[in-house]
């Protein structure tokens, strides 16, 4: 099963696990988050995001999920990424979250799919009456 990682400014990562725990009513085995606080050492980031892949990955590869873009969480991802062993997606959503944790006995090439078209297909105006 894929391991999924949440780098996100503090305190967003928790939040996602604990909707995700809502939604499925059970904590979701090898989700992992890393909360950013502000001014945080890069390297120190990067490290704890290292320990916590290896502790997430069977041999089955990680998803690490990021917020913004450009921002501290996401520049750290960027020495992580190993094609077909560490992708990393910015931008995360609660739907792209919870598609990602529906597909994870997919093969990490997929699930990182899967998880884009659930971020892209979450984004919807919602009409009301006129």
């Amino acid at each position: 099963m894929v391991g999924i990682l949440l780098i996100t400014h503090a305190p967003l990562g928790r939040a996602f696990i604990e909707a995700v725990t809502h939604v499925y009513k059970d904590p979701p085995q090898r989700v992992e988050a890393l909360d950013v606080i502000a001014d945080q050492d890069p390297a120190e980031v990067l490290s704890m995001a290292s320990d916590a892949i290896k502790r997430i990955n069977d041999g089955s590869g990680v998803l690490v999920l990021t917020d913004v873009l450009g921002a501290t969480p996401a520049n750290c991802t960027q020495s992580l990424c190993v094609p077909g062993e560490i992708e990393v997606i910015a931008g995360v959503s609660l739907p792209m979250l919870l598609r990602a944790i529906s597909y994870r006995n997919n093969t990490l090439e997929t699930l990182t799919e899967m998880a884009l078209t659930g971020g892209q297909k979450g984004v919807c105006r919602v009409a009301g009456k006129t």
